[in-house]
């Protein structure tokens, strides 16, 4: 059977398998730093994060989360949102994969055909993202896709049980998405 990789937009049945990746505090941090306050989350409390604090998944269309899927199982997850009016730059945020399919190249996948969505079908000039700087894994399939480190006026910090995480930012523009292509 040939493998059939995929993304869609995110169903409320996907939350069962995505809260189970996380298997300790310190990757569940990596992964959703504050934006969550409690660890472990509950499929109900992703949903409610989702569809409570965004209408139906974004009234204002600005906020996509999207799973990733290998054939018929869920995979991965990220979500895209527009961060300015213009509806010019998508954030990725919420970026992962599935604990025993990790180091495999699925991540490369999925933020390749999220990259493909944000700039061919939203038109995005840019996407961002962040990640903290102790989280290497991640950091270098970013840059192996073609996200660039970019400056930032203020370092954006997380603290977690008294220790201090850097973040790094991260961009790809449209420009840079076309010759890598």
């Amino acid at each position: 059977m040939q493998t059939k990789l995929w993304l869609r937009p995110y169903k409320k049945c996907d939350a069962k398998f995505i809260v189970n990746w996380c298997k300790d505090e310190i990757s569940f941090r990596k992964w959703c730093s504050d934006r969550w306050q409690s660890y472990p989350i509950t499929a109900e409390d992703m949903n409610r994060k989702y569809f409570a604090d965004n209408g139906d998944c974004g009234d204002e269309d600005n906020f996509y989360p999207m799973t990733f899927m290998e054939n018929n199982d869920v995979v991965g997850h990220l979500i895209l949102r527009f961060t300015d009016e213009k509806r010019t730059a998508l954030r990725f945020g919420f970026v992962i994969v599935d604990d025993t399919k990790r180091g495999l190249g699925y991540g490369k996948k999925m933020l390749n055909l999220a990259l493909k969505y944000s700039f061919e079908i939203l038109k995005a000039d840019k996407v961002t993202l962040g990640v903290f700087e102790n989280n290497a894994s991640a950091y270098n399939c970013y840059n192996s896709v073609g996200f660039k480190n970019i400056e930032s006026q203020s370092k954006s910090q997380f603290s977690f049980y008294g220790e201090v995480w850097n973040i790094f930012e991260l961009e790809m523009t449209e420009k840079d998405y076309r010759i890598k292509k």
